[in-house]
């Protein structure tokens, strides 16, 4: 069974420091050849073979980030160095500053605006509280653009082409919906949610939609802790912290 492997690279960075703790070593050198191969032999699928592992990101700012993006850049190349890829997809990384109201969360994380209230009030021209105002704040937002769209048409084109017999995708992002539905009509479609939040609702199914012999499965600590590159790899050595 000939199996091609799809990765959203931020979705799996975000939900593996979920998992291994942001400030914790032993985690961000993660071998993903080792780690994609380990994930099926665990399954009912047999036979298996990687034969295309698909790695979609985009490169962080610099400018905003320049030890994050010096790390992010040894990475990539240890990861080509090592043959833990076959392709590396790029996005794009987009900075910017935007305008939203102020809000503090509820008990499930959902906003509830901020109002005017003492002691800091609001008052009008003519000097007359305002007590329903709402507070409009400028943030910085930095955000990678792409690599959901990058992850889908990966994995649809090889699919559709006959290029691989069986689909690993490992994302938890809910706008998958659609091309994973369709990949599941075609191949079996194996499912990992690197987050310690539940797999989202769009990407469930059943193991008989299709042509069947579907999985999901949500990633552990352990098992991106027990699949790490060599260190170092070439000339490429793991970013102090890692």
């Amino acid at each position: 069974m000939k199996v091609g492997v799809y990765i959203d690279g931020f979705n799996l960075y975000y939900g593996a420091r979920g998992l291994c703790g942001r400030g914790t070593p032993g985690w961000r050198w993660i071998n993903l050849r080792s780690l994609a191969s380990a994930l099926c032999q665990s399954t009912s699928w047999s036979d298996i073979s990687i034969e295309r592992i698909v790695y979609c990101t985009a490169r962080i700012s610099g400018a905003d980030n320049p030890g994050g993006a010096r790390d992010q850049d040894i990475y990539l190349k240890a990861l080509v160095a090592a043959q833990s890829v076959d392709h590396i997809e790029y996005g794009t990384y987009v900075s910017r500053v935007k305008r939203a109201p102020l809000a503090l969360p509820d008990a499930k994380g959902r906003p509830i605006l901020t109002r005017a209230a003492a002691p800091v009030l609001v008052k009008d021209s003519s000097d007359n509280p305002v007590h329903d105002a709402v507070f409009l704040v400028s943030h910085a937002q930095r955000e990678e653009k792409g690599s959901d769209v990058n992850v889908a048409a990966h994995l649809l084109l090889d699919v559709l082409e006959g290029s691989v017999e069986a689909a690993l995708v490992i994302s938890n992002d809910s706008d998958l919906k659609l091309p994973i539905v369709e990949a599941r009509k075609r191949v079996p479609v194996g499912l990992v949610n690197p987050s310690k939040t539940q797999t989202a609702g769009d990407l469930r199914g059943e193991k008989s939609d299709g042509v069947g012999g579907h999985w999901w499965h949500r990633l552990r600590a352990n098992e991106i802790r027990a699949h790490q590159l060599a260190d170092p790899v070439g000339s490429y050595g793991k970013p102090q912290g890692w």
